[in-house]
Parts: structure tokens; C-alpha cells; sequence
């Protein structure tokens, strides 16, 4: 009767023991589930797009302080299409504008922007926010652009001084992608080739243009490149947009770095009226020995897509 007692005591124990593990297994693999259900609920393509029109009007009637009537629009987009599944990344940008001013006493129609710009980062998850990464950039412009003087009798000519893919930039290299979220990250790339493209037509005798030899149509460069983008935002219905993007050229006055900086803070009055103040200076000594700078403010009509 006592060993009765005993085998049955041992099988209860040997059950609760069972049923333990079962339910600690049970525990885990809910977990790992759970976990992978996170980690790939963003699978797939993600796409966001921002389409904005800025108008700024002027007019001016005996006013004895002075101005002059003008009118100006700037159109711009920025898309973005984004692409994640596991372990791999792979982020896309297109940025387009373009922008005309008219005043009153000017017989030309001025350009207050005129923008094209793709950008592209393909990732491989090496550990914790870190991938190995490849990236691709690609600028230029859409329209004629003009540099504005006075002749002897002081009329106003114009001389055309770029294009579309004249000049254009090509930059690509494999580097280190650092990325919190789609609004916070960097990548740098120490091997990024660089090409600057242009019409030969606008070389000048003895003279680079945009760094390009007379005569010839492109330029290659070597060097480093790093990148930077934050958005955030600043109070309730106001948010910043930050991109940085620097490089260095091995093959020619490396500790001359070109920057180019920009930055939209978007304040949103309601669904279709914002507010927007971009601001975008560039420094490049093989276009211009100096900083080049754009500002633009005004009242936007957005439409996101």
C-alpha cells in the first residue's frame, strides 16, 4: 500500500514538473512570436509624400518709402518611399522645387529656386541601430539659370551660366548607416566616388568650371562622405527638418570639406495651411568661393500624399 502511495506521489510530481516546463516553453515561444510580430509588423514599403505651393505677393501705390510690385510662387515636393523587411533597410528621398519671381520694372522672370535631388540607402543590419550600407545621390536643376547685368544703357541682360545636368552630381559609396527611426540617422562612407557632370559649351579658356576642366565634361573625385537627417518636433504643430551632407575629396584639398546644409520648419495652421521658413546654404570652392545661401517664407498651401 505504501508503494502504491509512493508511485503515485511520483507521478503527481513528475506531472506538475511536466506541466511547468510545458508551461515555461509555452512562456518563451509566446514571446518570440510576439517579438517577431514587432520586429516585421513595418515590413514592406512605406511611402509619404508632402506636395506645397508658397505664394508672396507685393504691391505698391504712391507709397513714398519706395518698393517695387512683384509677385512670386515656389512649388515644391519631397517623397519619400521606404522599404524594410527583417534585417534589411533600404530608405529612398526625392526632393523637387522650383520657384519664379516677377517684378515690376524687370523684363525677366527670376528664379527663386530650381532643385532636384534623389537620394538612396540601401542597409544590412550589422548590430544593435548599426548597418552596413550603400548609398547613391544624384542633384541638378530643371531649367536654364541666368547671371544678371546692366549693359552700357543700362538695360538689363542676362547670361546663361547653368542647365539641366549642367551642373549634375553623382556621389555613391558603401559605408556605416546609423538609424533610429526613419527621422534620426546618419551614414558615413570613407570610399565615395563623385562625379560633377557639365556642358563643355559653358567652359571658359584657361578656366574650371564647377571644377571641370575646359573642354571636358565630368570630373571624378574620391573621398569621404557623411550624411545626416533629424526631424523633430519643436512644439505642438510645429516641426524641424534637418539635413546635412558633407564631403571631403582625397585627390584634391581634402581640408577643403563641401557642406551642404538644410533646413524646412513647417508650422501648420491647419489640414491644407502651414507656415514654411526654409533656409539652405552650400559651400562648394569648385562652384564658388564662398557660402552660397537661399532663404524662402511664406504661406504655404500643403497636401500630403
Amino acid at each position: 500500500m505504501a508503494k502504491k502511495r509512493w508511485w503515485a506521489l511520483a507521478l503527481l510530481v513528475s506531472g506538475i514538473i511536466q506541466a511547468q516546463t510545458t508551461e515555461k516553453e509555452l512562456i518563451v515561444n509566446t514571446e518570440k512570436t510576439v517579438k517577431k510580430t514587432v520586429d516585421t509588423t513595418t515590413n514592406g514599403w512605406k511611402t509619404k509624400g508632402n506636395l506645397i505651393f508658397l505664394f508672396n505677393q507685393s504691391n505698391f501705390n504712391n507709397w513714398l518709402a519706395g518698393g517695387e510690385n512683384n509677385i512670386s510662387g515656389n512649388l515644391g515636393i519631397n517623397y519619400d518611399f521606404n522599404y524594410k523587411k527583417d534585417k534589411i533597410t533600404w530608405d529612398n528621398k526625392v526632393i523637387a522645387s522650383y520657384g519664379l519671381l516677377q517684378t515690376k520694372n524687370s523684363d525677366f522672370e527670376k528664379k527663386t529656386d530650381d532643385r532636384f535631388e534623389y537620394n538612396s540607402v540601401f542597409g544590412k543590419k550589422a548590430g544593435g541601430y548599426w548597418y552596413y550600407s550603400f548609398f547613391g545621390n544624384f542633384r541638378t536643376q530643371f531649367t536654364k539659370g541666368y547671371v544678371y547685368s546692366k549693359d552700357a544703357n543700362g538695360k538689363e541682360i542676362r547670361t546663361e551660366n547653368t542647365n539641366l545636368l549642367s551642373p549634375g552630381y553623382l556621389t555613391f559609396g558603401p559605408g556605416m548607416l546609423w538609424k533610429k527611426s526613419d527621422n534620426f540617422k546618419f551614414n558615413m562612407a570613407p570610399i565615395t566616388s563623385k562625379f560633377t557632370f557639365v556642358d563643355k559649351d559653358f567652359t571658359l579658356p584657361n578656366k574650371a568650371y564647377f571644377g571641370v576642366e575646359e573642354g571636358k565634361t565630368y570630373r571624378y573625385e574620391l573621398g569621404f562622405y557623411a550624411s545626416g537627417y533629424y526631424k523633430f518636433e519643436i512644439m505642438q504643430n510645429v516641426t524641424m527638418e534637418n539635413t546635412l551632407n558633407l564631403y571631403s575629396n582625397y585627390l584634391d584639398k581634402p581640408q577643403n570639406v563641401d557642406l551642404d546644409y538644410t533646413t524646412n520648419i513647417v508650422m501648420k495652421i491647419n489640414r491644407y495651411l502651414t507656415t514654411n521658413f526654409v533656409f539652405q546654404t552650400i559651400y562648394d570652392d569648385n562652384a564658388f568661393a564662398g557660402f552660397q545661401t537661399r532663404q524662402i517664407f511664406g504661406l504655404g498651401i500643403n497636401y500630403g500624399f
